[in-house]
């Protein structure tokens, strides 16, 4: 079975993530692919880092990258595309902005 790797730069979502988290899984419910979810926390100055690694702990398709400091959108992209596994990258922000529901239409 192919697999899909998610990249996601994250920067203070903390309000958001765990429903950007529950879309992402509502997108791949029947779809022939595995995959796994990369989050790139670049330097949140909120509750972000902590609410990453609880997603992680809970489910093991998520792997949570948390750089040392703000780098902005490009590097957080970059070191989550360097980390994916996947046959196939979509990278999608964190903010709601690229609603996951496509990810079905786009594959």
């Amino acid at each position: 079975m192919k697999k899909v790797s998610i990249v996601s730069p994250v920067y203070n979502e903390e309000e958001s993530l765990r429903a950007f988290y529950v879309s992402l899984i509502s997108a791949f419910e029947g779809l022939p692919y595995t995959f796994e979810l990369i989050f790139v926390n670049d330097g949140s100055s909120d509750g972000s880092e902590r609410i990453l690694n609880s997603l992680a702990d809970e489910d093991g398709r998520i792997l949570a990258i948390h750089l040392s400091r703000n780098f902005g959108h490009q590097a957080a992209l970059s070191a989550g595309l360097a980390a994916a596994s996947g046959d196939y990258i979509i990278s999608l922000d964190s903010d709601g902005q690229h609603p996951p529901r496509l990810i079905p239409e786009m594959i």
